[in-house]
């Protein structure tokens, strides 16, 4: 089979006025980026009647032997208008961090891909750049008012604002800055987060418009005074010039399927250490536009859907209709205890003990009361036994399970799949979040770790619970919590496959994201600048003797 660059570039791609005049858009509200991609103006879009039926694709735990989120996304969207529903898909853009990283592009794969994949993948229309621009500029205006006097009193030793870059670089989680004398400002430690990190990209993807969204900036607290009295961006008189960087990334932006079908690709925070879904004004443009819409939340259920539903969907009022459980059988058996390098033996057992991972994902997805059906995401090494095993373990636990084949065969091969959630998505759903939003911080912490992630309880030094009693006492207690932790587990252990129970969940920081609207609790190892892999795909990317990029998956 071809490699994904391969069939993307030997894809015919229709002009993007062509794709927006399918989606019902008018030519007034298509801004083009060239021939294949636009950003889109809200104002002239028509006013919808009726708001379409919203349906998440989520994942098992995610491992080394892939699941394809993104691409049954893609599929699923494609397979959806095949049977005749008008279908909308809305997806986050990708990072270059985890491109040049592990994942050498993320725009779905095989015959289930966004397209021009280059673009998107790399530079797109500019939006991760503005985002870090606007970021770093606030950065520069602390250190420039402490500079010239410090009028507003800001203790240099309770500065939290760090410096983002969308890249994947360990060297620079924790810095000296500031070094050279006076002329350079006051010397202190800092560090760089990765910009999909970054609180002005999760509110980006949460604001409802141009207006919330310069409101929410100005409400980032930076730093403290040495009473501790918060300081904001809009204290700093920052938040107008951040507005004016994010004016153009705060559209959404068209692009296609490789066949044809309309996809808004927009925001992309990461999903364990941020919210993980993509704009809230990109979904429901996309539910003002279609009757269905396709969207994915990163990595696994515990932590993208978890967000999904308990900070996307309760801050922009979103009630899912349906969600999507991808699952293959090589994960299942890696959770399982299979090494990866015996992955392609049949070993039905295997699945069986795995099975375990993806029953406790719809567990999960229950409890939020959305109708769910698991997407089997057919590798070709699978066998009949394997699947019709992952077909059983759905259907113990009160779900179908749908055999798709879009990676080889675009939407056709997932169109069973489709019909199921058209299906499931035309019942109404019984949606409402873990939750409520009066429970205290602590407490919000708790459910998801004992609920969702089965751990005993979860612990938390005494100076960050007193940091959270704090917040809620200076009006933060009503917000949501995200949870920054390992993809790879239930716990905080990535080893620790399957389903374990009975341990614990480590808050080890706390911060308050009070421009996005939730607390975020770093559990665990995990880093908010991930590193490089022993071998980055960026060694295999470069510029064939072609003059066309290479290496991209």
């Amino acid at each position: 089979m071809l490699s994904d660059i391969e069939i993307s570039r030997a894809a015919t791609l229709q002009p993007i006025q062509a794709i927006a005049d399918k989606a019902g858009i008018p030519a007034d509200a298509v801004e083009p980026y060239g021939r294949f991609k636009a950003k889109l103006t809200r104002e002239h879009l028509p006013v919808p009647r009726d708001l379409g039926k919203l349906i998440l694709v989520t994942a098992i735990s995610p491992t080394p032997a892939g699941e394809g989120k993104s691409t049954t996304s893609v599929g699923l969207a494609d397979a959806l208008n095949r049977i005749g529903k008008k279908t909308m898909l809305a997806l986050r853009e990708p990072s270059l961090g985890p491109c040049f990283g592990t994942k050498g592009g993320a725009t779905g794969g095989g015959y289930a891909q966004v397209v021009p994949m280059e673009d998107i993948n790399l530079h797109f229309t500019g939006d991760f750049h503005a985002i870090t621009s606007a970021h770093n500029l606030l950065a520069a205006m602390i250190d420039n008012h402490i500079h010239w006097g410090n009028a507003l009193d800001i203790d240099v030793r309770r500065i939290g604002w760090r410096r983002v870059l969308d890249m994947n670089d360990r060297a620079l989680r924790d810095i000296a800055q500031s070094l050279g004398g006076t002329a350079n400002g006051f010397p202190r430690e800092s560090g760089f987060d990765i910009t999909v990190a970054s609180e002005v990209m999760a509110i980006l993807c949460l604001a409802d418009d141009l207006e919330d969204l310069e409101s929410r900036l100005g409400r980032i607290v930076v730093a403290y005074t040495r009473d501790k009295k918060p300081i904001t961006a809009k204290d700093l008189k920052a938040d107008g010039a951040m507005a004016v960087l994010l004016a153009e990334a705060i559209k959404p932006n068209l692009v296609q399927t490789l066949e044809g079908n309309p996809a808004l690709v927009h925001g992309g925070p990461f999903a364990n250490i941020a919210h993980g879904s993509n704009s809230v004004i990109a979904t429901r443009t996309a539910l003002g536009l279609a009757d269905y819409v396709v969207t994915e939340a990163g990595f696994g259920a515990d932590l993208g859907a978890e967000k999904f539903f308990d900070i996307k969907c309760r801050q922009a009022d979103l009630k899912p209709s349906a969600a999507v459980i991808v699952a293959t059988v090589r994960a299942l058996k890696m959770n399982g205890g299979v090494a990866k390098a015996d992955l392609g033996i049949e070993d039905v057992a295997a699945v069986t003990r795995g099975g375990v991972n993806l029953a406790r994902h719809i567990e999960n997805v229950r409890q939020f009361g959305v109708p769910a059906v698991i997407a089997i995401n057919r590798f070709p090494t699978d066998t009949g036994a394997e699947l019709t095993e992952v077909i059983a373990i759905a259907k113990a636990h009160g779900c179908e399970a749908v055999v798709c084949t879009h990676h080889a065969n675009g939407g056709a091969g997932a169109e069973g799949l489709a019909k199921v959630v058209a299906e499931l998505a035309d019942t109404p759903s019984q949606f409402a979040p873990l939750y409520d939003d009066d429970l205290p911080l602590f407490d919000k912490i708790n459910t998801v770790a004992t609920r969702i992630y089965r751990a005993e309880s979860a612990t938390a030094e005494p100076s960050v619970l007193a940091q959270l009693e704090g917040w809620e006492d200076a009006g933060y207690g009503h917000l949501p919590v995200c949870m920054a932790k390992t993809q790879y587990s239930f716990s905080t252990d990535p080893a620790a496959l399957g389903a374990p129970t009975g341990h614990s969940v480590p808050v080890r920081e706390v911060r308050l994201a009070a421009g996005a609207g939730f607390v975020v609790a770093i559990c665990g190892e995990i880093m908010t600048m991930p590193g490089l892999p022993r071998v980055p795909a960026a060694e295999e990317i470069r510029i064939g003797a072609s003059g066309k990029i290479e290496g991209l998956f």
